[in-house]
């Protein structure tokens, strides 16, 4: 790797940084759900400054299939950030450490019964990752660019609820809350230096079980 890479990471990390550092994460919610946390994990490619997004293992019980950034359940004793960056070494096999946290975002309360918390990590420039195929059936390094799409975010109006569905663009795809939730909200934060809150924004009805 070379040396002005390195510098140039390092400038580019400092940059993100100081934009998240501007925003003020909500209060958590007081119910009685259980905690999960998942990792937001920024790295450098060739392509421009990204983040690590999978689809879950077709073989899993919940959420087969699905758009999801790394992350579950804490487990006891843990703290938000030790079960973000615990997942992200079990499901991509990127060990980071504490050091490379650069912000913690609000907590989204899941359908599923869940308070998860969005962790935004810098994961460096191209790490290797080694998925779990228990857990992942494929891993995209997605750019923030992706994130900005015209239209996207969508809000969309469902029988069953009072709430907005959200759901962002990717490619050609759309990513359904809880994550595009989550990636909304790191969108305006890391991108624009906006804060927006996302708590109440709605899943589709088929990821409520």
């Amino acid at each position: 790797m070379r040396e002005m890479d390195m510098e140039a990471a390092a400038a580019i990390r400092a940059e993100l940084a100081v934009r998240l550092a501007g925003f003020e994460r909500a209060a958590p919610p007081l119910h009685a759900l259980k905690p999960a946390a998942v990792a937001i994990t920024v790295t450098v490619e060739p392509e421009g400054l990204s983040f690590l997004l999978t689809r879950r293992s077709r073989g899993l019980r919940n959420h087969s299939g699905q758009w999801a950034l790394p992350g579950g359940r804490q487990d006891e004793g843990e703290t938000e950030i030790e079960a973000a960056l615990r997942e992200l070494d079990e499901e991509l096999g990127l060990r980071l450490d504490s050091a490379e946290v650069l912000a913690t975002l609000d907590d989204y309360q899941t359908r599923s019964g869940y308070a998860v918390t969005p962790i935004v990590v810098w994961g460096g420039i191209s790490p290797a990752l080694t998925p779990n195929p228990a857990e992942v059936a494929s891993v995209h390094r997605i750019t923030l660019a992706e994130l900005d799409q015209p239209g996207s975010p969508e809000f969309v109006t469902i029988a069953e609820s009072d709430r907005p569905v959200v759901r962002m663009l990717i490619g050609g795809d759309k990513v359904h809350a809880p994550t595009a939730a989550m990636l909304y909200q790191f969108r305006e934060a890391a991108m624009r230096g906006r804060t927006v809150r996302v708590a109440e924004l709605e899943q589709p009805v088929w990821a409520w079980r």
